[in-house]
């Protein structure tokens, strides 16, 4: 009887990973990556150094880090609350998997400007610089968490993204994360200016 339950349960088909082991490698790299390259540039900061503003319309390091901060929770929401539930389309899985490349060209790529939305625009949410990566840290952990660990198709549901068009669930984790270095390049933009405070 023993024998016959296992033969069963061999027979039974296995259920697919809804991403490959390369893609979830790929994804956590990146996030990995991009968490440091935020530490990095945010590390040793002063607070005139974290508060200045090389004019009233361009952001602070403050704002920043606020923005990449809050950022984290809106996009990975988007993705649990919105994206999975948008009812699957998997026969333009393979078509939108050739964007994945784009994806992250696209989002660092700071030639190309574009407007926060209201509820992601900078209000001063976090007193300092170590609230503001206290919660990005706290957030980031539970992205990369959920980037090892889902059993969610994300390769089978999409939504629009203003500019880089439509986006599968994989895609805008991508996104997200490649929307910590944009920001980060613009850190570095701010330490760049001629006008910033020196140690």
């Amino acid at each position: 009887m023993k024998n016959l339950v296992l033969f069963l349960l061999a027979a039974l088909p296995m259920a697919a990973d809804p991403i490959t082991s390369t893609e979830r490698d790929a994804l956590i790299r990146s996030l990995k990556s991009t968490t440091e390259k935020f530490h990095k540039a945010v590390a040793g900061l002063s607070e005139a150094q974290y508060n200045f503003k090389a004019s009233p319309e361009k952001w602070s390091i403050a704002e920043c880090a606020e923005h990449i901060a809050v950022s984290e929770d809106a996009l990975r929401s988007l993705v649990s609350d919105r994206v999975m539930k948008i009812p699957a389309t998997p026969g333009k899985i393979e078509e939108r998997k050739q964007k994945d490349a784009a994806v992250i060209h696209g989002i660092i790529d700071r030639s190309q400007k574009f407007k926060a939305p209201e509820s992601l625009t900078p209000t001063r949410r976090f007193a300092t610089l170590d609230a503001a990566v206290a919660h990005f840290n706290t957030s980031r952990k539970t992205t990369t968490e959920y980037a090892a660990s889902t059993q969610d198709d994300l390769r089978a549901h999409s939504a629009p993204h203003p500019a880089l068009k439509e986006l599968d669930g994989y895609q805008w984790l991508l996104l997200l994360s490649g929307h910590t270095e944009r920001h980060t390049l613009q850190i570095l933009e701010v330490k760049a200016e001629s006008g910033f405070p020196q140690p």
